[in-house]
C-alpha cells in the first residue's frame, strides 16, 4: 500500500540529509521532488502544487532545534499536511437514529456488496447493535447471492425480495421489516454501473428521498486513482454523501484517491478496507495513514487490532515487547494464529516503523503461514525465545524437521533478523523525533 509514493518522498528528503540547516536551495530541491512524487501517485496538479507551496512556506525560515535536523523537520511538516490533505482527524459513523438507515452508492465492481457485508460485521460487534443487510441491486442476481452468503458467513440477518424490480420499494419493505424484527441498522446495497449513468443515478436518489438515510457511503476503488476522485464529484453532486469508503488498499494503489478525494468533495473518508475477509474493515484515520506513507509505521492500530484477539493486559504486554524490540519466534508464531483473525501478515508488518520498507519486496501470503508455522514448531523452546542461537547445525536440523529447505529457513531468518534490526533502529531514534510519533511510541 502506497510503497511507491512511500519511496519517491524517501528519496526527497535526502536532499537534507546530513544538512545542518534548511536553506532556500535545499527546500527547492525537496519540494521539487515531492511535488513529482504526488504527480507520480495520480494526484491533480492543482493539489499537488498547493500541497507544496504549503510545505514550503512553513519549511522556509523554520529553525532547527534540540536534535532535530532538518530532515526530520521536512517530514514533520510533510506528515501534518499529508494529515490535514486527507481530513485531519477521523469521522464517526452515525448510529445514534433507530433505526439508523446506511446507503451504501458507487460503481459496479468497486467493492460495494462484500463492503455491505464487512460494514455488518462491524456494527455487530458493537454493543447494541443489530444489523439488517438489505440487497437492492435488482440488475445483478449474483449480487443478492453474494451478499446472502456473506451474511450467513457473519450471521446477520439479509432482506430480499428476488421477483421484485423496483429497488425504492424493496427499500422501503426493508425499514418496515425491520422495525418489525428489532433491526436497529439496516445497510442498502444499491446497483452500480461501470460508469456514472442518469439511470443508477436517478434509482439511488430515489431510494434517498423515499427512505431518508443517515449515512449515504461513497465506497470507491483505490486502485482506479483520479479517475476514483472523478466519479465521487459526479456522486456528491448528485447524493450529497456523507462519507466515502476506499476498498482494495491492498492492491497496487498509487494513492491519488485516498490523498486527494476528501480535498475534492469535501467528505471524510470513514472507512478503508482490503481484500475479501470480512474482518478487513478498518476506520480511516488520517495521521496514521500520513504516518505509514512516511515509513513510520502505525503501532496505534497494529494495537487496536491485537486487542480485538487479546484481553487488555495481553495487548499492553504485546505493545511493551514490540516498542522494546523483544519480539521473539514464539511471539512471531503467536501472532501468526491471531493473524489468521486479524488480516494479512505483510499489512501487519507494515505497521511496524520502518519494517514496511523491509518488506516491500517480500511477498508473505496465508499460503505462507504453514511453512513459516513449520520451521517455528521445530525450534527448541530456547530457541524461540532467543534467536541469537540459532546456529548453522541448529538451522539443519530445524530444516529436517520441518521438512523445508535450508535456503527456506535461512530467507526466514533473514526477514525476522532484518525485522529485528528495524526495531532496534526505531529504539535509537533522537528524542525530537518522538513527538513524531504515535502516543503509544514515546517515551
Amino acid at each position: 500500500m502506497f510503497n511507491s509514493l512511500a519511496e519517491k518522498l524517501e528519496s526527497a528528503f535526502k536532499h537534507l540529509k546530513g544538512e545542518a540547516r534548511i536553506t532556500d536551495l535545499n527546500i527547492a530541491n525537496t519540494v521539487k521532488d515531492i511535488r513529482r512524487a504526488l504527480l507520480d501517485a495520480d494526484v491533480s496538479y492543482k493539489i499537488a502544487k498547493e500541497f507544496t507551496d504549503k510545505v514550503k512556506d512553513k519549511a522556509t525560515g523554520s529553525k532547527v532545534i534540540n536534535a532535530v535536523s532538518p530532515g526530520q523537520l521536512m517530514v514533520k511538516i510533510v506528515q501534518d499536511e499529508l494529515t490535514e490533505l486527507m481530513g485531519g482527524t477521523a469521522t464517526e459513523l452515525t448510529t445514534n437514529a433507530a433505526p439508523t438507515i446506511i446507503l451504501i452508492a458507487g460503481l459496479q465492481g468497486s467493492g460495494k456488496t462484500t463492503f455491505t457485508g464487512k460494514l455488518a460485521n462491524y456494527l455487530k460487534k458493537q454493543k447494541g447493535k443489530s444489523p439488517l443487510v438489505v440487497a437492492a441491486d435488482i440488475y445483478r442476481p449474483a449480487a443478492i447471492d453474494q451478499l446472502t452468503v456473506l451474511a450467513g458467513q457473519i450471521g446477520v440477518d439479509i432482506y430480499a425480495e428476488r421477483e421484485n424490480t423496483n429497488a425504492v420499494a424493496i427499500a422501503q419493505n426493508a425499514v418496515q421489516y425491520a422495525k418489525a424484527h428489532n433491526k436497529n441498522v439496516i445497510i442498502i446495497d444499491t446497483a452500480g454501473r461501470l460508469a456514472v449513468d442518469e439511470v443508477m443515478m436517478t434509482e439511488v436518489a430515489n431510494i434517498k428521498a423515499a427512505v431518508q438515510p443517515q449515512e449515504i457511503l461513497f465506497v470507491v476503488d483505490s486502485m482506479t486513482g483520479q479517475d476514483a476522485v472523478n466519479t465521487a464529484k459526479a456522486f456528491n453532486d448528485r447524493l450529497n454523501f456523507t462519507g466515502v469508503v476506499l476498498t482494495k488498499l491492498d492492491g497496487d494503489t498509487r494513492g491519488g484517491a485516498a490523498l486527494t478525494i476528501k480535498y475534492t468533495v469535501d467528505k471524510p473518508i470513514k472507512f478503508v478496507s482490503s481484500g475479501e475477509k470480512m474482518d478487513t474493515l478498518d476506520v480511516f484515520y488520517p495521521e496514521r495513514m500520513a504516518q505509514r506513507i512516511l515509513g513510520m509505521g502505525d503501532i496505534a492500530s497494529l494495537v487496536e487490532k491485537a486487542q480485538l484477539q487479546y484481553d487488555e493486559e495481553q495487548a499492553k504486554k504485546l505493545e511493551k515487547k514490540i516498542r522494546k524490540n523483544q519480539f521473539d519466534f514464539q511471539d512471531f508464531y503467536d501472532q501468526l494464529q491471531q493473524i489468521k483473525k486479524m488480516g494479512n501478515l505483510k499489512d501487519l508488518m507494515g505497521m511496524i516503523p520502518g519494517v514496511g520498507k523491509a518488506m516491500k519486496d517480500v511477498d508473505i501470503s496465508d499460503d505462507a503461514f504453514k511453512g513459516v508455522e513449520a520451521i517455528i514448531s521445530s525450534m527448541t523452546p530456547q530457541e524461540r525465545a532467543n534467536p541469537d542461537l540459532l546456529t548453522p547445525s541448529r538451522k539443519n536440523r530445524i530444516a529436517k524437521g520441518s521438512g523445508k529447505d535450508i535456503a527456506e529457513v535461512n530467507a526466514f531468518m533473514k526477514q525476522f533478523d532484518q525485522m529485528r534490526q528495524m526495531m532496534s533502529m526505531m529504539n535509537k531514534m533522537p528524542a525530537g523525533m518522538k513527538g513524531m510519533m504515535p502516543p503509544g511510541m514515546r517515551k
